[in-house]
């Protein structure tokens, strides 16, 4: 098994039930990766592209049999299943699911570059991903909290704000979650 990291956006419709359904669908049927973790939902402004509304976000943390591009398979027919349209970069989104990491695997495909190559550059992912796992490290870039602490320093603009949502929580299968 390979502990490998998902973050989950959504600005468009009802962005709280599309998390939900989108861990539920990357978590669920045949060859479905194991639940480790999954973060608190954060409310974020969007980074780069059109303007647009606020996204939802949050980490889930897996352990998974299957390879980094059935990962990435799976992770794009749960956007697809929830009418994720690409037709604008960083455009507004129903589903947004990114493979961050994947073990320790380091790769420059430009199908799936591992880990993401602007992970360590997006409070809205590394927030997250360190409230799943408060030990977490991005290959090839060191531990998440150094990251965020950088991220944070270096934010004088506020641009990468995000607030915790206490008021909601993603469930994992069995009833677990937040």
């Amino acid at each position: 098994m390979t502990r490998a990291v998902l973050s989950l956006g959504s600005n468009l419709g009802d962005r709280m039930a599309t998390l939900q359904g989108a861990v539920d669908t990357l978590l669920g049927g045949p060859g479905a990766p194991a639940p480790v973790a999954v973060s608190p939902v954060y409310e974020t402004a969007p980074v780069g592209g059109p303007d647009q509304g606020a996204f939802l976000n949050a980490v889930l943390v897996v352990d998974t049999a299957g390879t980094p591009g059935e990962l990435l398979a799976r992770a794009q027919d749960a956007e697809r299943a929830f009418g994720r349209v690409r037709e604008v970069r960083w455009g507004p989104r129903t589903l947004d699911v990114d493979v961050v990491s994947y073990g320790d695997v380091r790769d420059d495909d430009p199908d799936l570059t591992l880990p993401h190559p602007r992970a360590h550059l997006r409070a809205f992912v590394l927030q997250p991903w360190l409230d799943a796992d408060p030990l977490a490290e991005l290959p090839g870039r060191g531990p998440v909290a150094d990251l965020l602490a950088g991220l944070v320093a270096e934010d004088t603009d506020g641009a990468q704000e995000l607030r915790v949502r206490e008021d909601l929580g993603l469930r994992l299968p069995g009833g677990e979650g937040r």
